[in-house]
């Protein structure tokens, strides 16, 4: 039974996912990892959610304020063991839920060219892709995307 449960950046089991995210990010980042790495920091994390199956945690996800009408999905991951079971969608669709009831308009979000399930998810999810925003400006490795939750 899979359970979500909405918490904190300083929950140690989103800490222990998040570890286990950014050494799969370190492989398919390669040389460019060091440049993502500097933007996905939990210091400005307030809105989490971990995703538990039978008890264990699965996968998480987070929103961060961009600015006033938009939240950025952050630190989107599910233990590859337990990919294909849609998870990731569930996940997605309840940060979606809680932005939308904290006020804000729209979701962004970025990620790799290298991450093709992510794209795939993303786009399954209704996320359009839109011109790279703020730091990913101008960097050919990274698609931004954005889905309208609100009007």
């Amino acid at each position: 039974m899979l359970v979500l449960n909405r918490t904190q950046a300083i929950d140690p089991d989103f800490i222990a996912l998040v570890i286990e995210l950014d050494q799969e990010l370190a492989i398919t980042d390669g040389e460019d990892h060091a440049f993502y790495d500097q933007f996905n920091k939990l210091d400005n994390i307030h809105h989490v959610v971990v995703a538990y199956l039978f008890g264990a945690p699965v996968g998480c996800g987070a929103i961060k304020k961009f600015d006033d009408e938009r939240v950025e999905i952050k630190r989107m991951f599910v233990r590859p063991d337990r990919r294909g079971m849609g998870i990731a969608g569930n996940l997605l669709a309840d940060l979606e839920i809680w932005a939308k009831e904290l006020g804000y308009k729209s979701c962004i979000l970025e990620t790799g060219k290298n991450q093709p399930e992510a794209i795939k998810l993303y786009q399954k999810s209704g996320y359009k892709q839109i011109s790279n925003y703020g730091q990913y400006e101008g960097v050919e490795n990274s698609f931004c995307f954005e889905k309208v939750i609100k009007t």
